[in-house]
């Protein structure tokens, strides 16, 4: 008898290879997961559904020639087993509400942040830990159901300026407030970079510091398309 592989097997599904690549990073940096295999098109994609039967697909709504809504769709008919998380940089509301009827288990929105794809992803094993538990106990009660449904406890946006903040390893209070108060004083927002020099600390410590703020919902982010070059990830305060 074939050792059961403990591994989540991932597809990713994403045209952009170098984005695609990123991800596939991302996704083996989390525990327990393991990516198979990359498809750029949907041609690609039902062709590698068929031969891996993944458990989890990470899939784009926008491919050359099709639509991921409409994958998502096909997969839920034909691969029952197989569960779908959406990773897009729509904004539209009704790609959202499209991807939550047809069953996907999380949308994520571009550029991918990998605290966000982690939480996703813990929670998708622990949901399916939860699953095969209740299948070995046979019989489910209503707390069962209830515990199953709920997802995970999200941590409410809390006050920066508060002595009691939670800060993880590498978030420094002083630092952490020199980055809120910053940001709160610049209407139109700021990047990591400009933040980073407004403060004196390094790019990347800058970008480390905003995303935990916009993870806290404090600050919120968007991208900012120039002239020239490749958009950047503009950061606000919400006040």
């Amino acid at each position: 008898m074939s050792e059961v592989n403990p591994m989540i097997e991932v597809l990713i599904v994403e045209d952009d290879t170098k984005i695609a690549e990123i991800n596939r990073r991302f996704v083996e940096q989390v525990p327990g997961f393991k990516v198979v295999g990359i498809a750029t098109d949907e041609m690609q994609a039902k062709s590698q559904l068929e031969i891996l039967e993944p458990q989890l697909v990470l899939l784009d709504i926008y491919l050359p020639q099709a639509n991921g809504l409409d994958l998502l769709l096909f997969i839920r008919q034909h691969y029952r087993s197989t569960d779908v998380i959406m990773i897009t940089a729509a904004r539209e509301i009704e790609p959202i509400r499209e991807a939550i009827r047809s069953g996907a288990f999380d949308y994520l929105m571009k550029p991918l942040i990998f605290d966000r794809l982690k939480e996703t992803l813990l929670h998708y094993a622990a949901f399916q830990r939860e699953l095969s538990r209740l299948d070995t106990a046979g019989s489910i009660g209503q707390s069962d159901v209830d515990r199953l449904l709920a997802g995970p406890v999200k941590a409410e946006p809390l006050p920066v300026n508060t002595a009691d903040v939670f800060l993880p390893k590498g978030i420094d209070k002083l630092t952490l407030e020199k980055v809120v108060q910053t940001i709160s004083t610049v209407n139109d927002g700021l990047t990591a970079h400009q933040v980073a020099k407004r403060i004196g600390i390094s790019r990347s410590t800058s970008r480390r510091y905003l995303e935990h703020l916009v993870g806290f919902g404090i600050v919120y982010a968007d991208l900012s398309y120039g002239v020239v070059g490749r958009p950047e990830r503009v950061y606000r305060s919400k006040k």
